[in-house]
């Protein structure tokens, strides 16, 4: 397999978390904190970040409840992943993320931002999976 560029967001209303990485290496980073006030600066940011980094896939964190369920945020990042894929024409893959911001805070510390933490761990998620 080809290296591959990956991009992955751990969506929120209010915040977006933002992390790199690639199929090479298989490390996630953090990459930013994207903080937009309108949903079309939301996509401003988005598609400079698409620009920039050129991803072959994009990963969106999938937030379920404990048993795996669907919660109102679910519904969020679906929608978000929809429009990325419609509006990019990005490869958008969903992977669950339960217990990402728990362990983004673990690593950083309580009160320091941890989305972009978070965004990295679903994406690390994804390249361990892939490596099975």
């Amino acid at each position: 397999m080809s290296e591959e560029v990956l991009l992955a967001f751990d969506f929120g209303l209010k915040k977006i978390g933002v992390a790199l990485g690639n199929t090479l290496t298989a490390q996630a980073r953090p990459l930013c904190i994207l903080t937009p006030a309108t949903r079309d600066q939301r996509f401003t940011q988005v598609a400079d970040l698409l620009a920039t980094w050129q991803p072959d896939r994009v990963i969106v964190g999938l937030p379920l409840t404990l048993d795996g369920g669907e919660q109102p945020a679910s519904q969020h990042s679906r929608r978000f992943a929809h429009q990325l894929e419609g509006r990019f024409h990005a490869r958008v893959v969903l992977v669950d993320e339960r217990g990402s911001s728990r362990e983004a805070q673990q690593a950083l510390g309580t009160n320091a931002p941890d989305d972009a933490m978070a965004a990295a761990i679903i994406l690390q998620r994804y390249l361990d999976a892939l490596e099975k």
